[in-house]
């Protein structure tokens, strides 16, 4: 089987009658991961949206009515639910050999869009997103919402994840940099071809604005086309008015690329 094949589709209850939802499994790697897609169910060409969760194993999972308020905005949405979730098989890495299911997903999600492919990423989303725009060359424009794009300044930043890093990344950033860094895509942004939008609160006390700020340093330094939205007011989750207007002009932004 190859990578991006879809193995196995199933029904997925939808929070809005507008849009359709389904359960995908496709290959990464010779794994079976998981994924939810998000149609329109009017008739159209759309463009591709790579919704890429935040979080960790269960915490940040994908939600149906997120995926679906994208798609409702005029995209095709698919967000996998990375190796070793919800089902499949792996173990989720934190932006390791599973920042593959990401750069799949985007073989999954031509099956079903147009050639433009646009890439979210919110918080460990934005390294997700990074590194597909990093692997790729086929990307139309890359979102990154209070995304992380430093791993070894997270170890530092989240004493609560801690624990889970040096398990899954072999130990600290004192005892392995090279794993971290290997982590890390501010050290690869030159390959990045698609413009980015970096959107973060100055408030945010989960993923520093300082990841934001390195990563317009770096965007800054190899020439690249980016855009910044920063805020002094909000922290990590904006209010449901302010996330709602700023999913709305996110997507537009999209499709002005």
């Amino acid at each position: 089987m190859t990578n991006g094949e879809i193995v196995e589709k199933r029904a997925y209850p939808s929070p809005n009658p507008a849009i359709r939802l389904t359960e995908i499994t496709y290959m990464s790697q010779g794994l079976r991961v998981k994924g939810l897609l998000a149609e329109p169910k009017a008739e159209g060409t759309y463009d591709g949206f790579l919704y890429l969760r935040g979080g960790m194993q269960s915490i940040g999972m994908v939600r149906p009515s997120r995926v679906a308020q994208f798609a409702a905005q005029g995209f095709i949405v698919f967000a996998p639910y990375y190796r070793g979730n919800r089902g499949g098989e792996g173990r989720d890495e934190f932006a390791g050999a599973d920042r593959y299911d990401a750069v799949y997903a985007v073989d999954v999600l031509k099956q079903f869009c147009n050639d433009n492919i646009h890439i979210y990423g919110f918080s460990r989303g934005g390294i997700m997103a990074l590194w597909t725009a990093i692997l790729r060359r086929d990307i139309t424009s890359v979102v990154t919402w209070a995304g992380v794009s430093d791993a070894t300044a997270t170890y530092w930043e989240r004493p609560d994840m801690r624990r889970m890093m040096k398990r899954v990344i072999g130990g600290t950033p004192n005892r392995v940099p090279e794993a971290y860094d290997a982590r890390t895509p501010l050290f690869e942004i030159e390959n990045i071809t698609a413009p980015v939008l970096i959107i973060h609160g100055y408030r945010d006390e989960n993923v520093d604005i300082e990841h934001a700020r390195q990563l317009e340093f770096y965007l800054k330094d190899a020439n690249k086309t980016y855009e910044t939205w920063y805020d002094l007011r909000y922290a990590h989750q904006y209010p449901p008015t302010k996330n709602r207007e700023t999913v709305h002009a996110l997507c537009e932004w999209m499709k002005r690329q």
